[in-house]
């Protein structure tokens, strides 16, 4: 077993790592520099090995190369910014943290909730002509002891990411560095990753896909990666010619917004020349992936992942294997099985429940027994998809057999919205389910029963879910119903919900 931190130190150091639109560029020897600064400075806050940091911090370089020095230090748990106060509780309690890292500038809710639940508030502190993603950490307290400091070993975790399911808690998953470093080193291998690559980062650098598929695939292999403030559809193409790209890792939904600007910059595409596109976090339709090869000129690799797996599982390869369109590819990292219910391995063609494992995978959910008794089974870790593979070994999603909603690859726990539309005084009965979106597959809707004599408009309701939701998880679809449809047991079923209500097929 290796550590994330190992692979970076042994990357060649007079190539770029982290770019930046407008910035000079960070070496990887600068790079491994300010990991070390990073592991020193957050020791004499006495934030080591096994201690816990929350950073909510924009997207761009500096999140990228923050990410990457605090794991070595500690367990860092990048959160979205655009969470309200009451999530920022939560997820702060629910990791116990110890510091909260943030940046300077526009005040984030974070901050406050942070300290009312006596939790360290840092800021990463950046100068002017510093290249990209250099920065200092500037915490203002005093010195204390470190219970256990330098450089993370493989066992350490090294970053907490919480994952939507079906239960109203929003499961924490722990991934060490060896997790990590295995996951980065397969990535690179499925695409032929090497000094000469850039990866064009457009994804949140608080989720699975843009921290790991992006940024540790990218450093790993001594390749650089262009981080950008996040996905904007009317800069993207001023952007990537100035980045140097070579590939580009995102979702299908993004894709859909690129291929609606991309006819009038087809020269300047043609002429930046990329050599292939990824696409992971949720399904690719297959006209959207040859729109993409045609006006890009470039495979698209279309990949399966979760952050239990600490994302890649699955890839389709790179030519001139072939990519099979509606496919998720081939095993790419962990092993990959279809298991029936009693946990045996089925054969090809067989659906059944997609299971993984390997040295990528999470040793499991924190204090979560009951999740794990059930997700980590004889060494597998079970999905909750359900798939078929063929006698080829490309792998086929057929169905989630969890009920959480996927709106463009964020994925959003009904429980979790259910509980904050009952907590207004006029709703009686809640049920928060998927409904199709022509482009971000599903979207987010809610049955709502009012209690007796009580009336609330479909408007009211959402900004009063506004108040203490992200945007993408707010319903963009009410319905106020006398009663909830229910199924032979008696009870409200999300899956089939939209069918029923007559807002899907």
């Amino acid at each position: 077993m290796t550590t994330l931190v190992d692979l970076l130190a042994r990357s060649r150091l007079s190539d770029v790592a982290i770019a930046a639109p407008g910035r000079r560029a960070l070496l990887h020897g600068e790079l491994n520099g300010q990991i070390g600064e990073t592991i020193a400075a957050l020791n004499g806050e006495g934030i080591g090995r096994g201690d816990r940091l929350a950073m909510v911090l924009p997207n761009g370089p500096e999140a990228a190369a923050a990410f990457v020095a605090c794991s070595a230090a500690c367990a860092t748990a990048p959160l979205n910014s655009a969470y309200r106060a009451a999530e920022f509780e939560f997820y702060l309690s629910d990791l116990k943290a110890k510091a909260l890292l943030i940046a300077p500038g526009p005040e984030t809710p974070a901050r406050a909730v942070a300290e009312r639940l006596g939790i360290a508030v840092g800021t990463l502190e950046t100068q002017a002509g510093a290249p990209a993603g250099r920065f200092r950490l500037a915490f203002g307290g005093p010195v204390r002891p470190v219970a256990a400091g330098g450089p993370a070993a493989p066992g350490d975790t090294a970053l907490m990411l919480h994952t939507s399911g079906t239960t109203a808690r929003p499961k924490l998953v722990a991934l060490t560095q060896a997790n990590l470093a295995a996951s980065a080193t397969q990535i690179g291998a499925a695409l032929a990753l090497g000094p000469r690559d850039r990866c064009f980062n457009i994804m949140p650098l608080f989720h699975i896909h843009g921290l790991i598929g992006a940024v540790a695939s990218s450093l790993a292999a001594g390749a650089s990666i262009f981080a950008t403030p996040g996905f904007n559809a009317l800069k993207f193409f001023g952007w990537l010619e100035e980045s140097q790209a070579t590939w580009i890792t995102a979702v299908p939904t993004m894709y859909q917004a690129i291929l609606a600007r991309g006819e009038r910059h087809r020269a300047a595409i043609r002429r930046h020349g990329l050599r292939l596109l990824r696409s992971s976090s949720s399904s690719l339709p297959p006209a959207v992936m040859r729109e993409l090869e045609e006006l890009f000129g470039c495979p698209v690799i279309e990949s399966y992942g979760m952050t239990e797996a600490s994302h890649q599982m699955a890839s389709n390869p790179l030519p001139p294997r072939p990519r099979r369109p509606g496919t998720v590819g081939i095993a790419a990292g962990p092993e990959v099985a279809i298991l029936d219910d009693g946990g045996r391995v089925l054969p090809p063609g067989t659906p059944g429940e997609v299971s993984v494992r390997g040295p990528s995978i999470s040793p499991g959910y924190v204090d979560n027994p009951a999740a794990n008794a059930a997700a980590f089974v004889d060494g597998w870790f079970r999905t909750g998809d359900q798939g078929v593979i063929d006698h080829e070994g490309y792998l086929t999603l057929t169905g989630r057999l969890k009920e959480f909603i996927n709106r463009g690859g964020e994925k959003i726990s009904p429980r979790e919205v259910d509980d904050v539309l009952m907590d207004h005084p006029a709703v009686a009965q809640v049920v928060t389910f998927a409904v199709p979106h022509d482009k971000l597959g599903e979207d987010v809707a809610a049955a709502v029963v009012l209690r007796e004599g009580q009336s609330l408009g479909e408007q009211a309701l959402r900004e009063f879910a506004a108040g203490r939701l992200a945007d993408f998880k707010v319903p963009r679809k009410i319905l106020f119903l006398g009663e909830i449809p229910k199924g032979a047991t008696g009870k409200p079923q999300r899956i089939g919900l939209a069918a029923k209500l007559g807002l899907a097929p």
